[in-house]
């Protein structure tokens, strides 16, 4: 058979890290073994019903048959605008500031080839989601990291870049509460992001999928209701996280109108804008009843605690995150990242996903996914202690 090699575009694209973590557990799991899985990201909850079965009655309608418009329906436009003034006091116009996306993903991954040229800089949080590197591959852009340390509570601090990297860069990615190290923002760090960007230039992307998830009596707080916020950037919102629909692929992208049109016209040469039944179901839930969003915050944040009391009760010192289904737990000496998160799957039986996954200053930590019972959670957490590696209390 006559293989075809492959683009220089495909091949310049990151490697896949969790590929083989999602293997390697794998092999546990054939072999017989009752593999805990906490180095996920995906909700284990399911949606709603009474999205569901909104989105059973749109499927009905032959008019949803058809190719929607190509830059999706004015109806969820106009819900994800009702939902920003709802939950945060924004006023967005439907049709120049919201764009609606195929997950929050793709919009992540399709920003850098709108906005950028090849050879120029963004700024890029340092751990981080990894598909932030899979946009810079795909638009030929170089990535300027910002660490994110515990001592400066994992914000990036503007201070420490210097006056000719923010010259340079074009675009500056946030994402709170924060993947992979569960932190949040302040609004007076939102308030100094927007000068930051106004002075330089700098197209602000803020990553806003855990939106919903703010323990402790903190409701995230918006980008966007900071003054001035629109004129130098967006927010982009996914459903997979506040409504449990990570399989239906459906966000939306709000704020600064010039963004919006780029990504709509990108996407206007690759798509024909989502299966309108989704749409309507996607307005369900933005419109509908959020006792479901508060259920479900309050569920991770139970998940939240009983994990945090079980490691300290192995003597396991860890920081309790602020927001999203994540814990970022720090790596006993002398191991790596990497070969702590090797032992626990060999020995614990635990999966976990090692923080230089992230990026370079994810090492000496791993991050845990709130996304099983807290009886499990428990579970792996005394399986841990039995290695002896920390001194209980």
């Amino acid at each position: 058979m006559k293989q075809f090699k492959q683009s220089q575009l495909l091949s310049g694209l990151p490697d896949q890290f969790f590929a083989a973590l999602t293997k390697k557990a794998a092999q546990y799991v054939s072999a017989g073994h009752d593999v805990i899985n906490l180095g996920q990201g995906n909700p284990d909850q399911p949606t709603p019903e009474h999205i569901v079965a909104s989105l059973k009655e749109a499927a009905e309608r032959p008019d949803f048959h058809k190719y929607p418009p190509f830059q999706g329906q004015n109806f969820l436009k106009e819900a994800a605008a009702g939902f920003y003034k709802r939950e945060y006091d924004v006023d967005l116009d439907p049709q120049t500031e919201i764009a609606i996306l195929f997950g929050g993903k793709a919009g992540l991954v399709e920003l850098p080839m709108c906005l950028m040229n090849p050879g120029e800089y963004m700024l890029v949080p340092d751990p981080g989601y990894p598909d932030y590197w899979s946009g810079a591959a795909l638009a030929d852009v170089q990535m300027d990291y910002m660490p994110l340390v515990e001592e400066n509570r994992f914000l990036p601090d503007y201070g420490d870049i210097g006056k000719a990297r923010l010259e340079r860069a074009k675009m500056l990615l946030l994402n709170y509460p924060n993947n992979p190290t569960g932190a949040q923002a302040t609004r007076a760090f939102f308030d100094e992001t927007v000068a930051l960007a106004h002075e330089h230039d700098i197209c602000v992307v803020h990553d806003f999928a855990y939106g919903g998830i703010g323990f402790d009596g903190q409701k995230p707080p918006s980008f966007l209701q900071s003054q001035g916020a629109k004129e130098v950037g967006v927010e982009l919102y996914t459903l997979s996280k506040t409504y449990n629909m990570a399989g239906w692929r459906v966000a939306f992208l709000a704020g600064n109108p010039s963004v919006i049109s780029a990504v709509n016209l990108l996407q206007d040469h690759m798509y024909v804008s989502l299966f309108s039944a989704i749409q309507q179901a996607a307005a369900t839930a933005l419109s509908g009843p959020q006792d479901c969003v508060r259920e479900l915050s309050n569920r991770y944040e139970k998940r939240r605690n009983a994990l945090v009391d079980a490691c300290r009760s192995i003597g396991w010192d860890v920081t309790a995150p602020a927001g999203s289904f994540f814990a970022w737990l720090p790596v006993p000496k002398p191991y790596t990242s990497v070969q702590f998160s090797d032992l626990l799957l060999e020995k614990a039986h635990v999966v976990t996903a090692p923080g230089i996954g992230f990026g370079a200053h994810g090492e000496g930590y791993v991050r845990v996914g709130l996304l099983t019972e807290e009886a499990r959670l428990q579970e792996a957490i005394r399986r841990i202690g039995r290695l002896g590696l920390f001194s209980a209390l």
